[in-house]
Protein backbone atom coordinates (compact mmCIF):
# COMPACT_ATOMS: atom_id res chain seq x y z
CA UNK A 1 0.00 0.00 0.00
CA UNK A 2 1.32 3.43 -0.95
CA UNK A 3 1.37 6.09 1.73
CA UNK A 4 1.76 9.83 1.40
CA UNK A 5 2.46 12.85 3.58
CA UNK A 6 0.53 16.09 3.33
CA UNK A 7 2.70 19.18 3.02
CA UNK A 8 5.65 17.25 1.64
CA UNK A 9 7.00 15.88 -1.62
CA UNK A 10 5.87 12.34 -2.45
CA UNK A 11 6.58 9.80 -5.17
CA UNK A 12 3.23 8.26 -6.12
CA UNK A 13 2.10 5.98 -8.99
CA UNK A 14 -0.61 6.97 -11.44
CA UNK A 15 -3.79 4.89 -11.02
CA UNK A 16 -5.89 6.26 -13.85
CA UNK A 17 -6.63 9.28 -15.99
CA UNK A 18 -9.79 11.37 -16.19
CA UNK A 19 -10.86 14.58 -17.94
CA UNK A 20 -9.84 16.40 -14.74
CA UNK A 21 -6.31 15.03 -14.64
CA UNK A 22 -4.57 11.97 -13.22
CA UNK A 23 -5.50 10.13 -10.04
CA UNK A 24 -2.55 9.02 -7.93
CA UNK A 25 -2.42 6.06 -5.57
CA UNK A 26 -2.31 7.38 -2.01
CA UNK A 27 -3.16 4.05 -0.40
CA UNK A 28 -6.61 4.52 1.09
CA UNK A 29 -7.11 7.72 -0.93
CA UNK A 30 -7.06 8.72 -4.58
CA UNK A 31 -5.25 12.02 -5.00
CA UNK A 32 -6.02 14.18 -8.01
CA UNK A 33 -3.19 15.75 -9.96
CA UNK A 34 -5.04 18.42 -12.01
CA UNK A 35 -4.76 18.23 -15.79
CA UNK A 36 -2.47 21.27 -16.07
CA UNK A 37 0.27 19.36 -14.20
CA UNK A 38 -0.03 16.13 -16.23
CA UNK A 39 2.78 15.69 -18.77
CA UNK A 40 1.79 14.25 -22.15
CA UNK A 41 4.11 11.24 -21.97
CA UNK A 42 2.76 9.87 -18.67
CA UNK A 43 1.01 6.47 -18.55
CA UNK A 44 -0.72 4.45 -15.83
CA UNK A 45 1.76 3.04 -13.34
CA UNK A 46 4.31 5.81 -13.79
CA UNK A 47 5.80 7.26 -10.60
CA UNK A 48 5.52 11.04 -10.34
CA UNK A 49 7.11 13.34 -7.77
CA UNK A 50 4.47 15.72 -6.47
CA UNK A 51 3.75 18.01 -3.55
CA UNK A 52 0.52 17.02 -1.76
CA UNK A 53 -1.66 19.66 -0.07
CA UNK A 54 -5.23 20.95 0.20
CA UNK A 55 -6.58 23.28 -2.51
CA UNK A 56 -8.91 26.30 -2.10
CA UNK A 57 -11.85 23.91 -1.61
CA UNK A 58 -9.97 21.85 1.01
CA UNK A 59 -9.64 18.94 -1.43
CA UNK A 60 -6.50 16.82 -1.35
CA UNK A 61 -4.50 17.51 -4.52
CA UNK A 62 -1.06 16.87 -5.96
CA UNK A 63 0.98 19.47 -7.81
CA UNK A 64 4.30 19.69 -9.60
CA UNK A 65 4.60 23.30 -8.42
CA UNK A 66 7.42 23.79 -5.92
CA UNK A 67 6.62 25.47 -2.61
CA UNK A 68 9.26 27.60 -0.90
CA UNK A 69 9.20 25.24 2.11
CA UNK A 70 7.61 22.03 3.37
CA UNK A 71 5.99 20.94 6.62
CA UNK A 72 8.57 20.93 9.40
CA UNK A 73 10.70 23.67 7.85
CA UNK A 74 11.35 27.36 8.56
CA UNK A 75 11.09 29.95 5.79
CA UNK A 76 10.85 33.70 5.23
CA UNK A 77 7.55 34.28 3.42
CA UNK A 78 5.75 37.43 2.28
CA UNK A 79 2.17 38.27 3.28
CA UNK A 80 0.00 38.24 0.15
CA UNK A 81 -3.20 39.39 1.87
CA UNK A 82 -4.98 39.49 5.22
CA UNK A 83 -8.55 39.20 6.50
CA UNK A 84 -10.36 39.06 9.84
CA UNK A 85 -9.08 35.52 10.48
CA UNK A 86 -5.37 36.03 9.90
CA UNK A 87 -2.72 36.43 7.22
CA UNK A 88 -2.04 34.49 4.03
CA UNK A 89 1.53 33.93 2.87
CA UNK A 90 2.81 33.45 -0.66
CA UNK A 91 4.74 30.18 -0.55
CA UNK A 92 4.89 29.43 -4.27
CA UNK A 93 1.62 27.48 -4.62
CA UNK A 94 -1.78 28.44 -6.02
CA UNK A 95 -3.28 28.40 -2.53
CA UNK A 96 -1.62 30.76 -0.04
CA UNK A 97 -0.49 29.55 3.40
CA UNK A 98 -2.67 30.58 6.34
CA UNK A 99 -1.35 32.10 9.59
CA UNK A 100 -4.10 32.47 12.24
CA UNK A 101 -3.96 35.59 14.43
CA UNK A 102 -3.12 33.41 17.46
CA UNK A 103 0.03 32.21 15.65
CA UNK A 104 1.35 35.70 14.88
CA UNK A 105 4.06 37.05 17.19
CA UNK A 106 3.01 40.51 16.09
CA UNK A 107 0.19 41.39 13.72
CA UNK A 108 1.32 40.61 10.19
CA UNK A 109 1.02 43.26 7.49
CA UNK A 110 0.45 42.82 3.77
CA UNK A 111 3.65 43.08 1.73
CA UNK A 112 5.98 42.38 4.66
CA UNK A 113 7.99 39.16 5.10
CA UNK A 114 8.23 37.03 8.25
CA UNK A 115 10.17 34.00 9.41
CA UNK A 116 7.64 31.22 10.03
CA UNK A 117 7.43 27.51 10.77
CA UNK A 118 5.13 25.34 8.64
CA UNK A 119 3.13 22.56 10.30
CA UNK A 120 -0.18 20.67 10.27
CA UNK A 121 -2.71 21.87 12.83
CA UNK A 122 -3.70 18.95 15.08
CA UNK A 123 -7.31 20.08 15.47
CA UNK A 124 -8.20 21.00 11.89
CA UNK A 125 -5.66 18.99 9.88
CA UNK A 126 -4.94 22.13 7.86
CA UNK A 127 -1.56 23.27 6.65
CA UNK A 128 -0.70 26.44 8.56
CA UNK A 129 2.28 28.56 9.58
CA UNK A 130 3.33 30.29 12.79
CA UNK A 131 5.76 33.09 13.61
CA UNK A 132 5.76 32.03 17.29
CA UNK A 133 8.82 29.88 16.84
CA UNK A 134 9.80 29.13 20.45
CA UNK A 135 7.33 26.27 20.83
CA UNK A 136 8.81 24.45 17.82
CA UNK A 137 12.38 24.51 19.18
CA UNK A 138 14.14 22.27 21.73
CA UNK A 139 16.47 23.30 24.53
CA UNK A 140 18.29 20.04 25.27
CA UNK A 141 21.42 19.90 23.14
CA UNK A 142 23.61 17.28 24.80
CA UNK A 143 24.92 15.84 21.51
CA UNK A 144 26.72 19.09 20.60
CA UNK A 145 30.32 19.89 21.50
CA UNK A 146 32.61 22.88 21.16
CA UNK A 147 33.99 23.34 17.66
CA UNK A 148 31.21 21.35 15.99
CA UNK A 149 30.05 22.75 12.65
CA UNK A 150 26.32 23.47 12.40
CA UNK A 151 23.83 25.19 10.13
CA UNK A 152 21.94 28.17 11.53
CA UNK A 153 18.98 30.32 10.53
CA UNK A 154 19.09 33.92 11.73
CA UNK A 155 15.94 34.35 13.86
CA UNK A 156 15.74 37.72 15.62
CA UNK A 157 17.89 40.47 17.10
CA UNK A 158 18.23 40.92 20.87
CA UNK A 159 20.27 43.24 23.10
CA UNK A 160 23.03 40.63 23.36
CA UNK A 161 23.13 39.62 19.71
CA UNK A 162 21.12 37.50 17.31
CA UNK A 163 19.02 34.51 18.29
CA UNK A 164 19.51 31.72 15.77
CA UNK A 165 17.94 28.35 15.03
CA UNK A 166 20.57 25.61 15.06
CA UNK A 167 20.10 22.70 12.64
CA UNK A 168 16.40 23.53 12.37
CA UNK A 169 15.77 22.35 15.94
CA UNK A 170 17.65 24.16 18.72
CA UNK A 171 18.06 27.68 20.13
CA UNK A 172 21.39 29.46 19.79
CA UNK A 173 22.88 32.93 20.22
CA UNK A 174 25.55 34.83 18.28
CA UNK A 175 26.94 37.70 20.40
CA UNK A 176 27.11 41.24 19.03
CA UNK A 177 30.86 41.57 19.59
CA UNK A 178 31.48 38.51 17.40
CA UNK A 179 29.43 39.69 14.40
CA UNK A 180 31.45 41.27 11.60
CA UNK A 181 28.87 41.18 8.81
CA UNK A 182 25.31 42.28 8.14
CA UNK A 183 22.81 39.59 9.14
CA UNK A 184 19.32 39.19 7.68
CA UNK A 185 16.37 37.44 9.32
CA UNK A 186 15.90 34.02 7.74
CA UNK A 187 19.46 33.91 6.37
CA UNK A 188 21.10 30.48 6.53
CA UNK A 189 24.78 30.32 7.49
CA UNK A 190 27.45 27.89 8.62
CA UNK A 191 28.64 28.29 12.20
CA UNK A 192 30.49 26.52 14.99
CA UNK A 193 29.43 25.74 18.55
CA UNK A 194 31.31 27.91 21.05
CA UNK A 195 29.65 26.76 24.25
CA UNK A 196 26.79 24.60 25.53
CA UNK A 197 25.18 26.50 28.40
CA UNK A 198 23.71 24.85 31.53
CA UNK A 199 20.18 25.72 30.32
CA UNK A 200 20.82 23.79 27.12
CA UNK A 201 21.06 26.84 24.89
CA UNK A 202 23.99 27.22 22.53
CA UNK A 203 26.53 29.99 22.08
CA UNK A 204 27.43 30.04 18.40
CA UNK A 205 30.19 31.67 16.34
CA UNK A 206 29.75 32.53 12.67
CA UNK A 207 32.10 30.82 10.27
CA UNK A 208 32.65 31.28 6.58
CA UNK A 209 32.73 27.71 5.36
CA UNK A 210 35.05 27.82 2.38
CA UNK A 211 38.50 28.25 0.98
CA UNK A 212 38.63 31.97 1.82
CA UNK A 213 38.22 31.24 5.53
CA UNK A 214 40.79 28.45 5.32
CA UNK A 215 43.20 30.83 3.58
CA UNK A 216 42.77 33.35 6.38
CA UNK A 217 43.39 30.72 9.02
CA UNK A 218 46.37 29.21 7.16
CA UNK A 219 48.23 32.50 7.67
CA UNK A 220 47.50 32.41 11.40
CA UNK A 221 48.47 28.74 11.59
CA UNK A 222 51.79 29.51 9.91
CA UNK A 223 52.46 32.26 12.46
CA UNK A 224 51.68 29.87 15.33
CA UNK A 225 54.01 27.24 13.86
CA UNK A 226 56.86 29.75 13.65
CA UNK A 227 56.32 30.81 17.26
CA UNK A 228 56.27 27.16 18.40
CA UNK A 229 59.72 26.23 17.07
CA UNK A 230 58.18 24.92 13.85
CA UNK A 231 56.08 22.14 15.38
CA UNK A 232 52.52 21.68 16.65
CA UNK A 233 51.36 18.31 18.05
CA UNK A 234 48.02 18.31 16.23
CA UNK A 235 46.76 16.34 13.29
CA UNK A 236 43.96 14.23 11.84
CA UNK A 237 43.46 12.28 15.08
CA UNK A 238 43.14 15.42 17.23
CA UNK A 239 39.56 15.84 18.48
CA UNK A 240 37.34 18.71 17.23
CA UNK A 241 37.13 19.99 20.83
CA UNK A 242 40.92 20.22 21.11
CA UNK A 243 41.20 21.90 17.69
CA UNK A 244 38.66 24.51 18.70
CA UNK A 245 40.31 25.05 22.09
CA UNK A 246 43.67 25.68 20.43
CA UNK A 247 42.65 27.66 17.34
CA UNK A 248 38.97 28.74 17.72
CA UNK A 249 38.07 27.15 14.37
CA UNK A 250 36.34 23.94 13.37
CA UNK A 251 38.34 20.84 12.55
CA UNK A 252 37.12 21.14 8.95
CA UNK A 253 38.69 24.60 8.60
CA UNK A 254 41.87 23.40 10.34
CA UNK A 255 42.29 20.52 7.87
CA UNK A 256 41.71 22.81 4.89
CA UNK A 257 44.33 25.24 6.15
CA UNK A 258 46.84 22.42 6.72
CA UNK A 259 46.13 21.22 3.18
CA UNK A 260 46.82 24.68 1.76
CA UNK A 261 50.21 24.91 3.52
CA UNK A 262 51.05 21.31 2.62
CA UNK A 263 50.43 21.92 -1.10
CA UNK A 264 52.67 24.98 -0.92
CA UNK A 265 55.36 22.72 0.62
CA UNK A 266 55.50 24.92 3.70
CA UNK A 267 54.85 22.12 6.21
CA UNK A 268 54.97 18.36 6.51
CA UNK A 269 52.25 16.17 8.04
CA UNK A 270 53.82 13.65 10.41
CA UNK A 271 52.35 11.01 12.72
CA UNK A 272 52.94 13.19 15.78
CA UNK A 273 51.89 16.55 14.35
CA UNK A 274 52.69 19.18 11.72
CA UNK A 275 56.18 20.64 11.08
CA UNK A 276 57.59 23.56 9.15
CA UNK A 277 59.83 22.46 6.29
Amino acid sequence: MNSFKVGRYNQLPILEFSPHGAYLDGGDKKILMPQKYVAENLVEGDLVEVFVYYDQNDRLVATTEQPLAEVGQFAVLKVAWTNRYGAFLDWGLTKDLFVPFKEQGRKMEKGKSYLVYIYIDDKTGRLVASSKLDKFLKLETHEYHKGQTVNIIVWKQTEMGYKVIVDGTYVGLVYNNEIFQVLHIGEQLNAVIKNVRPDGKLDVALQTDGILHADDFSERLLTMLKSSDGFLPVGDKTSPDEIYKLFSVSKKTFKKAVGILYKKKILSIDSDGIRLL
